[in-house]
C-alpha cells in the first residue's frame, strides 16, 4: 500500500474515532468512506480538527471567507476559509453549516448551491506557488463538480494556477479538514493552504 493510501486510512479510522467519541464537529457521523485530496495545496500551517454535515446530510453548497487584495505594501492572504452547507436535496437548506479552521481575515461570501438538489462531488484549488520572500497567498479559489455534473467556481482571487480536480466521492462531500497558518504577525500571512473532504454513503 503506498504512502498516499495510507494516509487516506489513517484519516478515515482517526476520523471514525472521532466521531465515535463525539470529538468532531456536527453530528456523528459513521458513514464515511473515502477522503479525497489534490496535490497542489499549499506547504505552510496545521491540519485543524474535520468538521462534519449531521447524518443524512450532504453538502450541497459552499461558501468562501475571503479578504479582498491588499495592494502596496499590504499582505495579501486571499481564501482564509470553506463552509460547506449540508442539505437534504432541496430541503432543510442553511441549516446546517460546517466549517473546519477558517482565518481571522475576509468575509464570507453567499453559498452557491449545486442544482436541482445535488451534491457536491470533487473540487479543484487554485493555488498560488511559493515565492519566498514575497507576499504568498496559497489558496486563491475553489471550484466544485456537481452530482449532475455542474460546475461552482467561487468568488477567490485569481493568483496562481487551479490544479487538477480530486477523485469524485461516489455520492457526495460530508466533511471537510482545513490546513491553516496561523496569524504570525510583521511576517508574511498566507491563512488557508489546503483542504481535504470527506465522502459518504448515506
Amino acid at each position: 500500500m503506498g504512502s498516499g493510501a495510507q494516509t487516506k486510512r489513517l484519516l478515515l479510522l482517526l476520523l471514525l474515532r472521532a466521531t465515535r467519541c463525539g470529538l468532531a464537529g456536527g453530528d456523528q457521523r459513521s458513514s464515511v468512506t473515502n477522503v479525497i485530496e489534490v496535490t497542489n495545496g499549499g506547504p505552510w500551517g496545521d491540519w485543524a480538527w474535520p468538521d462534519m454535515c449531521p447524518d443524512g446530510f450532504f453538502a450541497c453548497g459552499f461558501s468562501l471567507k475571503v479578504e479582498p487584495p491588499q495592494g502596496i505594501p499590504g499582505d495579501d492572504t486571499a481564501v482564509n476559509g470553506i463552509r460547506l452547507h449540508c442539505a437534504r436535496g432541496n430541503a432543510e437548506r442553511n441549516k446546517h453549516v460546517v466549517e473546519s479552521r477558517s482565518g481571522r481575515w475576509g468575509a464570507w461570501s453567499e453559498p452557491q448551491w449545486c442544482p436541482s438538489g445535488g451534491y457536491l462531488v470533487a473540487f479543484s484549488l487554485r493555488v498560488e506557488a511559493p515565492t519566498p520572500p514575497g507576499d504568498n497567498t496559497a489558496v486563491n479559489n475553489v471550484r466544485f463538480r456537481c452530482s449532475d455534473g455542474a460546475e461552482l467556481e467561487g468568488p477567490g482571487l485569481t493568483w496562481g494556477e487551479f490544479g487538477d480536480w480530486s477523485d469524485p466521492c461516489a455520492k457526495g462531500v460530508c466533511g471537510l479538514q482545513s490546513k491553516v497558518e496561523r496569524p504570525r504577525g510583521l511576517l508574511d500571512d498566507t491563512s488557508l493552504n489546503d483542504v481535504r473532504f470527506f465522502c459518504c454513503r448515506s
